[in-house]
Parts: structure tokens; C-alpha cells; sequence
């Protein structure tokens, strides 16, 4: 055989060793028909509103009965709706060293009938914590007495005329996520020759922080 013909039949054949395994790579083709599944889960959680510090009061008026006056002080009384604080935020909603109170002050007796009007130097309060909560941290403020009065500590005795206080926290973050409550005994004191007739104040309460 010459030697062009051997280079010929080698080529042949390392061509026909290539060809085998090329063949055997094809992909194979699935079964029509077949199917398989893949389980989707996802967790989504709840929307939480951030909380607040509100203030709500059970009434908006109050009326005032004559109880407990004297010759020279006529004395008229009542209960100042509930008021209640709710702190629906949780520890880390409070900014650091936060305090809340809440405040009172009222405007002078203005009588429906031109006589004088009755300061509110007159109209005092004695605050009553209903529910304090558990803590400690929440407490009621002392009592106002008028300026009819023998003050019961100094500079107390100049009735409502400023921001009185009613209750208070001196830890906001300790305290939240609750509610708490209170009242007031109010007592309007006036000379006993008072113009008879019917007056009105304006008690406004506020919730600072």
C-alpha cells in the first residue's frame, strides 16, 4: 500500500472514532406529558400603625353646687370628668427622656347678667388619680387652693389662673403602652356677697410632652 493511501485509511478512521461519541451527546427528549410542581410560600406580616399619646375626657361640662359655705365664703363644688391618657406606643416610639403632664388652666367667672366677673384666682382643685397603673411612675398633681385660701404649700393659693398640674410621668418610655386616669375635686370659693346671677369658665386641659 503506498504511503498516500495509509494517510488516507488513518483519517478514515480517527474520523470515524470522532463520530461515535458526537452521536452519543444529543440531548434527551422528556416523555410528552410529563410535569412537575414548585411550592411558592411567602410570610407577610402585619402592618403595625406607629403608636400615639392621646388625651380623652368623659364630658365636657361641669356644674357647680353650693356645699360647705360659710359666713364669709360661699363655697361651690363638683367633679371634673374622668380624664384619661393613653400611650399606645411601645418603648423604642418614645424619645429619650421623654416626660408627659397634663395641664389645666380656666378663665375668670364671666356672669351672664353684666355683674362683675369671679377671677378664676377663685376656682381651685384637689387632682385624684384613678388608675396609675401598675409602675409608680404616674402621679397626680397637688392641690390648687384659692386665692381665699391659707396656702397648703408655698405660692399654691393662686387658684386655676396658669398651667396647674393635674397628672404626670417623669418617664415616658417606662410608662407606655397603657392608660391612665384621673379627676379633680373643683371648688369655687367667693366673698359671700357675690353677685347672684349664673357664670361661666373655661377649664382647658393639655397634654404636653
Amino acid at each position: 500500500m503506498s504511503r498516500r493511501r495509509r494517510r488516507l485509511v488513518a483519517a478514515g478512521a480517527a474520523a470515524a472514532v470522532l463520530a461515535g461519541p458526537l452521536a452519543l451527546a444529543s440531548p434527551a427528549v422528556a416523555a410528552p406529558g410529563d410535569s412537575d410542581d414548585v411550592r411558592v410560600t411567602v410570610d407577610i406580616e402585619e402592618i403595625r400603625e406607629p403608636g400615639v399619646l392621646a388625651m380623652s375626657i368623659a364630658g365636657d361640662s361641669v356644674a357647680l353646687a353650693e356645699d360647705g359655705s360659710t359666713l364669709l365664703v360661699r363655697q361651690f363644688v363638683g367633679t371634673l370628668p374622668t380624664v384619661t391618657v393613653t400611650d399606645t406606643r411601645i418603648a423604642e416610639e418614645v424619645p429619650e427622656g421623654a416626660a408627659w403632664a397634663v395641664l389645666g388652666s380656666a378663665t375668670d367667672f364671666a356672669g351672664d347678667g353684666g355683674q362683675p366677673a369671679i377671677s378664676a384666682g377663685h376656682l381651685g382643685w384637689a387632682p385624684n388619680l384613678i388608675d396609675g397603673g401598675d409602675t409608680g411612675l404616674v402621679t397626680e398633681g397637688e392641690e390648687v387652693v384659692t386665692v381665699l385660701d391659707e396656702p397648703t404649700q408655698p405660692g399654691n393659693n393662686v387658684g386655676l389662673v396658669d398651667q396647674e398640674l393635674l397628672v404626670s410621668t417623669f418617664d415616658s418610655e417606662a410608662v407606655a403602652g397603657d392608660s391612665y386616669s384621673v379627676n379633680a375635686n373643683l371648688f369655687l370659693r367667693a366673698p359671700a356677697d357675690v353677685a347672684a346671677g349664673s357664670y361661666t369658665s373655661t377649664l382647658t386641659l393639655s397634654l404636653f410632652e
